[in-house]
């Protein structure tokens, strides 16, 4: 056999781990789902902290009296918050999340403030994120990007912005994670869209040709698709949102 003809098992391997690990998350939050409504939890905010709860196990006897006593924050045992995060970003700053395993590793083990999350974003680009959970967007992480994008959002970021919230309104069951934001992300979603087009309409206004086309030129050169972003596309993808 050629050396083109030969299988990666490691890949193979990291692949299947990954295919399991989604299709147990995916069951074992759609069981919570049904668990939840049997239940008739009093509000959503109570459901949706079931789902998010669903890969928690009760302790059982031995657990209560045989554990050791430990500190709950790892990173108390270290000299500072800064010397524990500055070693967990080296541990993996030559490597991006290619999965949404990965994603969800990296997510809550190196990035710890918002800043560092939004920059995180950022840096993935909207088609990366979009490949990462083609799948489905993790139960919460949509709402999640929705209020750090929000929160943190610069202005020069809006075709970033734009992107990333397109790619990700094109992976499958979108519109049941969007039914799933709180009434907070929907706000935040809101005031995303807001500050989106005060931005992009920047890009938008009539002058001169040479003005408009020197606007254009520079617009497709941010854009990783290399497409200018329209009020109209924008209106559409609020649209897919739910939020216009």
């Amino acid at each position: 056999m050629e050396e083109s003809e030969t299988l990666d098992f490691k890949a193979l391997e990291t692949e299947l781990q990954t295919a399991l690990f989604l299709d147990e998350k995916y069951k074992r939050e759609n069981d919570a789902k049904f668990r939840a409504i049997h239940q008739k939890v009093g509000s959503f905010e109570e459901f949706r902290d079931i789902v998010l709860a669903s890969h928690l196990k009760p302790l059982d006897l031995r657990d209560k009296l045989g554990a050791k006593k430990q500190l709950w924050n790892i990173c108390a045992q270290s000299t500072s918050t800064k010397d524990s995060v500055q070693v967990g970003l080296s541990k993996h700053s030559n490597s991006q999340p290619k999965t949404a395993a990965e994603f969800s590793r990296d997510w809550r083990r190196y990035y710890i403030t918002e800043p560092e999350k939004y920059t995180f974003l950022l840096n993935l680009g909207g088609q990366l994120l979009g490949n990462i959970f083609h799948t489905e967007i993790g139960f919460g992480f949509l709402g999640e990007f929705l209020v750090i994008l929000c929160d943190h959002f610069q202005p020069t970021d809006g075709q970033a912005v734009y992107w990333i919230l397109l790619h990700l309104s094109q992976t499958q069951r979108f519109d049941l994670n969007v039914d799933f934001l709180s009434g907070i992300e929907r706000e935040k979603g809101m005031r995303l869209f807001q500050m989106l087009q005060q931005e992009l309409d920047g890009h938008l206004r009539l002058g001169s040709e040479a003005e408009l086309e020197a606007v254009q030129k520079s617009a497709k050169e941010e854009c990783p698709a290399g497409e200018t972003v329209t009020a109209l596309m924008r209106q559409q993808l609020m649209e897919a949102y739910k939020l216009s």
